[in-house]
């Protein structure tokens, strides 16, 4: 039931993408193009978003369990360091660049987008590059814990 829930909430998730016109590169660039052809319907989708996201974060803060049983699981993190400031940096810079950002691109994707397949190419990558630097770094951290020279 689990992953029933999953798909359908994905699903929904790229229809509204499709219909909202983010998966289309060059509207979310024209969105970010504040000096030039300004395209503010973006700000509608964002802000949309954000209010659903409040409302549904709020609820969840409440609740012990999902709808579907499986326990409730929120971000505990609060504090703005300066790994959450240089992703975001990251995020900001390939959203800018390409014109997407890893669910729509994914949706792309899906609707055989070249621009998409090598974008997700270059997220996988940096998802790898980060996976191994956080091995790095913990290995590290724990070598230094136990007094050892790794």
């Amino acid at each position: 039931m689990y992953a029933c829930g999953a798909f359908v909430a994905g699903l929904v998730f790229g229809v509204g993408l499709l219909v909202s016109g983010m998966v289309n590169p060059a509207k979310v660039l024209g969105f970010l193009d504040l000096a030039g052809a300004w395209d503010p319907s973006l700000a509608l989708v964002m802000a949309g978003a954000v209010a659903g996201g409040a409302v549904a974060f709020a609820i969840a803060g409440k609740r012990a369990s999902t709808l579907l049983g499986a326990p409730m699981a929120l971000p505990m993190a609060r504090g703005i360091d300066p790994r959450l400031v240089l992703g975001s940096l990251a995020f900001g810079v390939g959203w800018g660049v390409a014109g997407f950002c890893p669910g729509p691109a994914m949706v792309a994707l899906g609707a055989g987008s070249v621009k998409a397949l090598a974008f997700v190419a270059a997220m996988l990558a940096g998802m790898l590059i980060f996976e191994v630097a956080e091995r790095a770094r913990a290995n590290g951290s724990d070598a230094r814990q136990t007094g050892s020279s790794a």
